[in-house]
């Protein structure tokens, strides 16, 4: 067993962490300059700005300028104020943590249609995270003449665990929230009878949310495990907080893919609409341009209750053969059907369905 606080091994374990934040930063830096189209889109004003957006940009570049600073700190060979450095560091990371858990939670919020009950919680649950972000300066650094670089000297382990805790719990509750409304809406009532539908009959766009949530509990999870418990285990000032990054740009990535995958989403197709789901996609928040293929513009349809199923419907000329080859693309219509008689909890659905269960 190493003594960990023994110089030669505090050094050895400063060059693996100085490997690794250039490693994470070639990682983010690539994952940020594939997606930097998505981006591009909205400050040239093709796409329209929505609010939620703010999160997702902050949080992304927050996190860009926090790793930039970390090389900064590991790589100049000029004295720097380090504990200045290192306190912007700290703050912008956690940030970014603390931002991805925020945009997540406004996609719940829109699942559950702006519940008030929903939003005080996840504000009440918001607040807090944020309380133990901004607890202020975690760590102390200072330049080193000898070894030519910023060492850190101590850290404060106890407040930093738990913010990593908290963002565990934080994503979990999230998740079942999600789990809990999504699960529930999967539930339907089949033609007025007493059978339950199988999940499979959940709505493309709700299993992509579900799915999405999903995959970021378990990245995020795994990230803020290692984060915590390396800062319980308290070995030295490097250990503590060598997975606090990863945590960061493991959270930031998958949470700003899930942005991007909902605000493109495009549900082709047949869908059953109730009275008030033509709001769902706008109640998101993220999604912005034209709506959807497949899916009925806001406006267009009647106000009463009830279930539109819009298809497409081919014409031929009666001389014409059957066969659906020789069909002309010219004569493709779409045909809205009114379904008044539709028990109300399918109100709030949008589901998909294949063509051939609708004719």
């Amino acid at each position: 067993m190493p003594d960990w606080k023994s110089p030669e091994v505090v050094a050895q374990n400063a060059a693996a962490f100085t490997q690794l934040m250039h490693a994470l930063f070639g990682v983010y830096v690539w994952e940020w300059a594939l997606t930097l189209d998505f981006d591009w889109q909205y400050l040239s004003g093709k796409r329209k700005f929505r609010w939620p957006l703010i999160f997702y940009f902050t949080g992304r570049y927050l996190l860009l300028f926090a790793l930039i600073g970390i090389l900064i700190a590991l790589d100049t060979v000029i004295p720097i104020n380090c504990q200045a450095l290192y306190t912007f560091n700290q703050l912008a990371g956690d940030a970014a943590v603390g931002l991805a858990s925020i945009n997540l939670s406004i996609r719940t919020i829109a699942v559950w249609s702006r519940n008030k009950w929903i939003i005080a919680i996840l504000v009440l649950i918001i607040l807090g995270h944020w309380s133990l972000i901004l607890q202020g300066v975690l760590l102390d650094a200072m330049w080193s003449d000898e070894m030519k670089t910023c060492v850190i000297l101590s850290t404060n382990n106890t407040v930093l665990a738990a913010t990593f805790i908290y963002s565990m719990a934080f994503d979990f509750i999230v998740l079942l929230l999600n789990g809990y409304k999504l699960v529930g809406l999967g539930t339907r009532i089949n033609s007025g009878s007493s059978r339950s539908a199988p999940m499979s009959t959940t709505s493309r766009l709700g299993k992509m949310i579900f799915a999405d949530g999903l995959i970021y509990f378990f990245i995020a999870f795994v990230a803020n495990t290692l984060a915590s418990v390396f800062m319980i285990l308290d070995l030295n000032p490097i250990m503590s907080v060598v997975f606090n990054v990863p945590a960061a740009v493991a959270s930031t990535i998958v949470a700003c893919r899930a942005v991007r995958r909902l605000t493109n989403f495009n549900n082709p197709g047949a869908e059953i609409y109730g009275a008030s789901s033509a709001q769902t996609g706008s109640n998101l928040g993220f999604r912005s341009g034209a709506a959807p293929q497949g899916t009925i513009p806001r406006g267009t349809m009647p106000t009463k209750s009830g279930v539109h199923v819009q298809m497409e419907t081919f014409t031929r000329h009666p001389d014409e053969p059957s066969d659906k080859s020789d069909y002309v693309e010219g004569n493709k219509r779409q045909t809205v059907i009114f379904m008044p008689d539709v028990l109300e909890s399918d109100k709030h659905s949008d589901i998909d369905i294949e063509a051939k269960g609708v004719l």
